[in-house]
């Protein structure tokens, strides 16, 4: 049956804009951004198979454009959608750092570089570089590949400190293991950037290490 012929306090889209987005399911989600389903199937059941199909929300919004496309109704226009929405997240929580909110709401640096390092297969290591309000200016990847095999140079992330005006950093890095005990080397680095940002008088405000849903703060953790 067509979400259409439902009683209208059942549809998706309806109960949403009554009751709000946290009072649907992710199928129901999905169903108001899908908007229609296949002969057969409502948009519910369309976005119930998505979720089966890839298991999680979070292998869903990493699939590839192949995968995506390879679920009955679901195409390269709606995929360019859904990446659509993942950057329209990122860019509402770098908007909130740019706000400085950054020591104050920990949690939207965390959100914010889960949504950074979703999708990635492959270790990166990023830079936040932050000013004397600890408001983010920018970030960028600075190193891609295992950490271990040293290949973050503190000389680097010292120049585009200085490039950017910084007063302070936040490092952070991903696991794409899912597992986000930070290393030896995780360590090593941190201390061996946190020298070397001292002497040209930038703090190193945290080292985050994102796996997926997980993350570890090397100042929640007193590592700093």
């Amino acid at each position: 049956m067509a979400i259409t012929d439902w009683p209208q306090d059942q549809r998706p889209r309806e109960r949403l804009i009554k009751q709000g987005a946290h009072m649907l399911s992710d199928a129901e989600l999905l169903a108001v951004f899908l908007r229609i389903g296949v002969a057969g199937k409502s948009a519910v059941d369309l976005g119930r198979d998505m979720i089966g199909h890839f298991g999680s929300l979070q292998a869903l919004f990493a699939a590839t454009q192949l995968d995506f496309s390879s679920i009955r109704g679901l195409g390269p226009a709606k995929y360019a959608q859904l990446q659509a929405i993942m950057e329209l997240a990122r860019r509402v929580l770098s908007e909130e750092l740019c706000d400085g909110i950054t020591m104050s709401a920990p949690q939207a640096v965390k959100r914010y570089l889960q949504l950074l390092f979703h999708g990635k297969t492959h270790e990166a290591f990023v830079v936040l570089f932050l000013d004397i309000k600890n408001r983010l200016i920018a970030s960028e990847q600075l190193a891609r590949g295992t950490l271990s095999q040293a290949s973050v140079y503190p000389r680097e992330v010292l120049k585009a400190a200085l490039m950017h005006n910084a007063s302070a950093v936040i490092l952070a890095h991903n696991h794409p293991s899912g597992e986000a005990e930070p290393s030896k080397a995780d360590h090593y680095l941190t201390n061996k950037l946190q020298d070397a940002l001292r002497l040209i008088d930038i703090s190193v405000l945290d080292h985050i290490v994102v796996a997926g849903r997980h993350t570890f703060s090397f100042a929640e953790h007193g590592r700093l």
